[in-house]
C-alpha cells in the first residue's frame, strides 16, 4: 500500500470495487468530509492577448484537488454562457458540503470595489458590458455559501488586463482596474479563507514557467501533510515574494473558526513490521517497568529496534532524481527514481487487490506521480525515518529509503 494520497487509474479503480474505494478515502483523510471544488481557468481570450498559464494553472489545481478528495467541477477557456452553466452545476453539487473551494486563474478586474472575472469572449466595449459579459465574484461566492461549513477561495486573477483600460477609456468608468478589490467575509459555518495572488489593487505575474508564481506555490503547499490551510498560505506568500524579488505579495483574509487540514496523515498507523516486533519483557521474568523514566527508556528501545529493521541502500552517496541508484534490491537496482515511477509496481498499490488488477500497469498511471509530489512524500520519510516501515510501497521499502535520502539532499 502506498503512503500519501493515491489517485488510482480507471482500470484499477473499477476492478477494486467498494473495498478499494473505502481504502482510498481513508488514505486521503477525506472519508469524514464532503469536499466540492469549482476550478476555472481562462487563457485564450478573443478580445485581448492570450495568457500563457491560466488554463494550465487551473488544470493542475483540478488534478491536485482530486488527489485531496474533492469532487471537482472544472472549466477551461469558457465563454460567459459556458461559465454560467458550469457555476450552476457547481451550485447544485456544493450544497451541504463540508468544504467548498473556488479557484480561478485568468483575467479579472474591479470596478468601484466590485470584482469581476472575465470569460474568454468578454469585450467590455461599453458600460453595459459588465452585466452581460463578465461574472461577478460575489455571484460565485453566493453559490458556494449555501449550507456549506468551510469556504476556501483562491483568485489568481490580478494579471495585467488591457480590457480594464478599454473599459475605463471607452465607457468612462472610473475606478476600473486590473487589481482586485478586497472581499468582505460574511459570517456563517466554520468560516472562510480568501486568498488573492497579489495584494488588493496590485497586479500579479503570469510567470515564464509552466505556472504562475502564485499557482506554483499553491500547488506546492496546498496539500502538504498535516499542514493547515492557513499555514500553507503563509508558505505560499513567502515563496511568491521570493520568486518575484518582492514585487508580488499574496494577500489572505481569514475568518476560519477551526483548523483546516486537507491532507491528514496518521503517524500512528500500524507498521509493516507489526506490533510484535517491538521488544517486550519476557513473561514471568519478574521485571516490571514503572515511572516515566522507565517508560521513556522502553520507548527508545522500541524505536531503536524499529530503526534496525530499516533496510540499507547499497550506496552511501547522494541520491538524485534522474540518476541510477544502487538500492540493494535486484528488482530496482541501477534505475533512477524518475525511471521507476514510470515503470511497473512490485507490490499492489492498494492492499488486497488481486494481482490481475495491478500487474502490468504503470505506476504513473495509477498515482499521477511527479517530482513535486514525490518530494513532498520524501520529506515525510526524511523527517520521520521509521515512517518508511509504515504501509507497503508499490516499489518496496528500499525505494522509500532512497526517497528519504533524496529529500535530505534537497530533492535534486
Amino acid at each position: 500500500m502506498a503512503s500519501g494520497p493515491i489517485a488510482l487509474c480507471g482500470a484499477v479503480f473499477r476492478a477494486a470495487g467498494l473495498v478499494a474505494l473505502a481504502l482510498l478515502l481513508t488514505l486521503t483523510a477525506a472519508s469524514a468530509e464532503r469536499r466540492v471544488a469549482l476550478v476555472l481557468g481562462n487563457s485564450q481570450y478573443q478580445h485581448a492577448a492570450p495568457l500563457a498559464n491560466p488554463a494550465r494553472d487551473a488544470q493542475a489545481m483540478a488534478d491536485r484537488l482530486k488527489d485531496l478528495g474533492f469532487e471537482v467541477v472544472s472549466g477551461f477557456d469558457l465563454t460567459k454562457q459556458q461559465t454560467q452553466a458550469t457555476v450552476a452545476q457547481f451550485a447544485k453539487q456544493v450544497r451541504g458540503a463540508d468544504i467548498a473551494l473556488f479557484f480561478y486563474a485568468g483575467h479579472g478586474l474591479q470596478v468601484s470595489g466590485k470584482n469581476y472575472l472575465l470569460p474568454v469572449d468578454a469585450a467590455l466595449e461599453d458600460e453595459t458590458s459588465l452585466d452581460f459579459e463578465a461574472v461577478s465574484v460575489d455571484f460565485v461566492l453566493r453559490q458556494m455559501s449555501r449550507e456549506t461549513s468551510i469556504r476556501l477561495v483562491f483568485l489568481d486573477a490580478c494579471r495585467d488586463n488591457p480590457l480594464a483600460d478599454v473599459l475605463a477609456k471607452t465607457a468612462g468608468i472610473k475606478g476600473a482596474s486590473s487589481g482586485l478589490a478586497e472581499i468582505p467575509i460574511e459570517n456563517g459555518g466554520a468560516g472562510t479563507l480568501v486568498a488573492f495572488a497579489a495584494s488588493p489593487n496590485q497586479l500579479a505575474y503570469d510567470g515564464s514557467g509552466d505556472h504562475s508564481p502564485f499557482t506554483t506555490a499553491l500547488l506546492q503547499h496546498i496539500g502538504e501533510s498535516n499542514v493547515s490551510v492557513t499555514e500553507a498560505m503563509n508558505r505560499v506568500t513567502s515563496d511568491v515574494f521570493k520568486a518575484t524579488a518582492g514585487k508580488q505579495r499574496p494577500w489572505i483574509n481569514v475568518s476560519l473558526t477551526t483548523e483546516v487540514i486537507l491532507h491528514k496523515v496518521d503517524l500512528s498507523a500500524p507498521l509493516i513490521v507489526g506490533e510484535a516486533s517491538a521488544p517486550q519483557a519476557e513473561a514471568g521474568s519478574g521485571t516490571r517497568n514503572t515511572g516515566p523514566a522507565s517508560g521513556q527508556a522502553d520507548d527508545q528501545l522500541a524505536l531503536n529496534a524499529l530503526r534496525e529493521k530499516i533496510p540499507k541502500l547499497a550506496t552511501d552517496g547522494p541520491i538524485f532524481f534522474d540518476r541510477p541508484v544502487k538500492f540493494g534490491d535486484p528488482a530496482i537496482d541501477g534505475k533512477s527514481i524518475a525511471q521507476l515511477i514510470k515503470g511497473e509496481p512490485l507490490f499492489s498499490p492498494v492492499e488486497g487487490l488481486d494481482k490481475s488488477v495491478w500487474q502490468g500497469k504503470h505506476c504513473d498511471g495509477c498515482h499521477e506521480w511527479n517530482e513535486t509530489r514525490l518530494c513532498e512524500q520524501a520529506k515525510n520519510f526524511a523527517a520521520n525515518d521509521v515512517s518508511v516501515l509504515r504501509l507497503q510501497h508499490p516499489l518496496g521499502t528500499r525505494f522509500k529509503v532512497a526517497l528519504a535520502r533524496w529529500a535530505q539532499g534537497g530533492c535534486k
